[in-house]
């Protein structure tokens, strides 16, 4: 099973959106990490089928995107999924199925199951126009893997979530992704720290890192400092650097700082993470975490 993804192009008037990415991928989770306006989205919807390319093709297998055998495989949850707000959760799961080809009887056992998955089948019969955001996404993810897709896509899936229903959707993911291929697009760098195989960093619609989160992470080795600074120097430092963190002890801040050599003569080099990553290639200088 592979999704090979070859010089995808997608240009807008005078703005190339996505800029000629080539990616081969298999069983697994795809975390997709970049800033609003980076191309996740736009490439997301040309990988599921929604949006056409300027150039490039996707294949799965031996058939593009644009086949009927695609869609029949594939699972996707929009930034904003549309739904029907006088359906009751069962109802809009079953009617998924039925668009997806599932009988009526199989679809109605899939629905079941995946909303017990999602924490929803005290609320099956409840109207979806009552249903909180959290709820309103889980269902989302519901409907995405009503067809038990071999792709699933999910493009800002934790959006609403609280922090116990994000940890139940990152265990789901996680489960899921040893028979699939899962792309997940988020901002939100914990989402896809723990459970992503793969790291895809995306930034001006090209992919600029890609590898496992400890592989990317090592390419910013030596550039995340901490100093402990009087609130003089820390405002100095500051509007000269990105900062992903500050904290007062005492009399003195605390800094942690993203640059490519030493900002202050106290400075030393603590381990980096996924989140220090992100704020290299994201942060613009006098921004604070």
């Amino acid at each position: 099973m592979e999704l090979v993804i070859d010089r995808l192009t997608k240009q807008y008037e005078n703005k190339i959106a996505v800029d000629c990415i080539s990616i081969h991928l298999t069983k697994g989770v795809y975390g997709i990490l970049g800033a609003n306006g980076a191309g996740k989205t736009t490439l997301m919807r040309m990988l599921s089928g929604i949006l056409k390319p300027t150039s490039g093709e996707i294949k799965f297998n031996t058939f593009d995107v644009s086949h009927e055998c695609y869609r029949e495989v594939l699972g996707y949850l929009p930034q904003h999924f549309g739904y029907y707000p006088e359906f009751n959760a069962m109802e809009f799961l079953c009617y998924i199925g039925s668009l997806k080809g599932l009988t009526k009887g199989s679809a109605k056992v899939k629905a079941k199951e995946l909303l017990e998955t999602v924490g929803l089948s005290q609320v099956a019969k409840t109207k979806i126009k009552n249903f909180s955001g959290g709820m309103k996404q889980r269902l989302g993810i519901a409907q995405a893997l009503i067809n038990n897709p071999k792709i699933l896509i999910l493009d800002e899936p934790t959006s609403g979530l609280d922090p116990k229903e994000r940890i139940r959707f990152r265990n789901l993911i996680s489960s899921l992704g040893k028979e699939r291929i899962i792309l997940l697009s988020t901002h939100i760098v914990s989402d896809i720290e723990y459970i992503a195989n793969t790291i895809l960093v995306m930034k001006d619609g090209q992919i600029i890192q890609q590898g496992s989160v400890k592989d990317v992470i090592q390419t910013i080795e030596n550039k995340v400092w901490e100093c402990q600074v009087n609130d003089g120097i820390a405002s100095q430092l500051i509007s000269s650097y990105p900062v992903v963190n500050m904290r007062q002890e005492e009399e003195q801040v605390v800094l942690r700082i993203i640059s490519d050599k030493e900002p202050y003569t106290m400075a030393s080099n603590v381990q980096a993470t996924l989140e220090d990553l992100y704020m290299y290639y994201f942060s613009e200088v006098g921004e604070n975490a």
